[in-house]
């Protein structure tokens, strides 16, 4: 198979690899525009790119999907698929630019969680399973047939960064698995079910702010959602203060949610609505994430004091 691979971050990365490794033939790797990074301001490489440039790919860093020369380089090449993954929305030109058109790796099983951001909202709101799902692209976004679906276990302790990690390991070989079955001739492609449709929008970072009159299940499930970035955050004092992990129990202090119960040198305890949330790791404005009994050993806050809401 002749594969034009586009995408741009970490995620897409074991993806490109396996196709590298597996006997498809790569033709050219597209992916984002180099961008400033450090305190230096100097332009950095996107994973995707870096990646390619190991393999000695050809690479295309359009800064628009629309340019007409940028399209008619992706007809010239004559491939037979293009393969998405953790890149941007495709125009119609560019969908059925290649002979079988594109298939998309999307971080979720569809048609639960379309949209920008599955991994995060799978966390937040306590989902107990998620999995990889690829697709056909179609115009709209997310609604293409479903070709090749697994599901994973979500494990209490884990964060967005975690399952960020895995979901683009499992998603690596199952492009595979896709790419051989449509060179093959035997693909059984499934409709989306469109009662079953949930969504998940795009994360901000304001969306972090931790409301303490929620239960301690709840913010535990946010801040793994939001972890490591954007960070699910709490002011102390006039410093903004990052949970990146944490755990809960249902005991009541019967205390003002916020407020500090529980502290000794490894451990912090803070009432919520409904629940205690204990901490594991984090970080306050500046400085660098770290667990919570290192953590605690420069904090001032005592037991009685109150995070801000």
């Amino acid at each position: 198979m002749k594969i034009i691979y586009m995408g741009t971050p970490e995620f897409a990365v074991p993806g490109l690899k396996a196709i590298a490794e597996s006997g498809h033939t790569v033709m050219l790797v597209v992916t984002g525009p180099d961008k400033p990074a450090g305190r230096g301001r100097n332009l950095r490489e996107t994973p995707v790119k870096q990646l390619a440039m190991e393999l000695n790919l050809p690479i295309l860093q359009p800064i628009s999907l629309k340019d007409p020369g940028f399209i008619n380089q992706v007809r010239y090449l004559d491939a037979d698929i293009i393969v998405v993954v953790a890149f941007r929305i495709l125009p119609d030109e560019l969908i059925n630019a290649a002979r079988l058109g594109a298939i998309n790796l999307h971080a979720s099983l569809l048609p639960k969680y379309r949209g920008a951001a599955p991994i995060n909202w799978a966390l937040i709101n306590g989902d107990k399973r998620t999995g990889v799902t690829v697709f056909q692209i179609r115009p709209k976004v997310d609604t293409g047939d479903i070709i090749f679906q697994q599901a994973v276990e979500i494990n209490e302790a884990d964060t967005y960064g975690d399952l960020y990690d895995r979901l683009s390991r499992i998603g690596a070989p199952a492009l595979v698995t896709v790419l051989n079955k449509l060179e093959s001739g035997v693909v059984d492609a499934i409709p989306q079910d469109d009662s079953l449709v949930s969504k998940a929008p795009k994360i901000f970072p304001q969306m972090g702010e931790i409301d303490w009159s929620n239960s301690a299940k709840s913010i535990k499930n946010l801040i793994h959602g939001l972890s490591p970035v954007p960070g699910a955050y709490a002011v102390y004092g006039k410093k903004r203060i990052k949970f990146l992990k944490a755990r809960y129990s249902s005991d009541e202090l019967n205390e003002t949610p916020a407020t500090i119960v529980v502290r000794d040198k490894d451990q912090l305890g803070i009432q919520t609505g409904s629940g205690l949330l204990y901490p594991l790791g984090m970080q306050s404005e500046g400085k660098k994430a770290l667990p919570v009994a290192e953590f605690l050993r420069g904090f001032q806050g005592k037991i009685g004091d109150r995070f801000q809401s």
